[in-house]
């Protein structure tokens, strides 16, 4: 299942996917809520499968059970205080690197 960071960079996964979840080692314990969009997407899954080549850990969990699933609902995952990231943001963010850059 995608992580929450992959969840959001994706398009296709905008709509398709409802939940986030997110697995807590120190209660063994897979965490669930509502899914909350607080990056704007902005790649395809095709171009996802490229990143996952070599950043798999941080865009896919991988999970394993043998008859049960211990989860637990909790909504302080969401981040809902958040801002939102827009696209644009981030393009902005990169050409003004770039261009300070230059002058260095």
């Amino acid at each position: 299942m995608p992580t929450r960071l992959g969840d959001n960079l994706v398009f296709e996964n905008k709509h398709d996917h409802i939940w986030w979840f997110k697995y807590d080692d120190d209660i063994n314990k897979l965490i669930a809520s509502k899914k909350n969009q607080l990056v704007d997407p902005f790649i395809t899954v095709s171009t996802a499968k490229y990143f996952e080549e070599v950043f798999r850990e941080s865009l896919v969990m991988e999970v394993e059970w043998d008859e049960k699933i211990n989860y637990i609902i909790d909504n302080n995952i969401r981040n809902e205080n958040y801002q939102k990231i827009s696209f644009l943001k981030i393009v902005k963010k990169y050409i003004s690197k770039k261009i300070r850059n230059l002058y260095k």
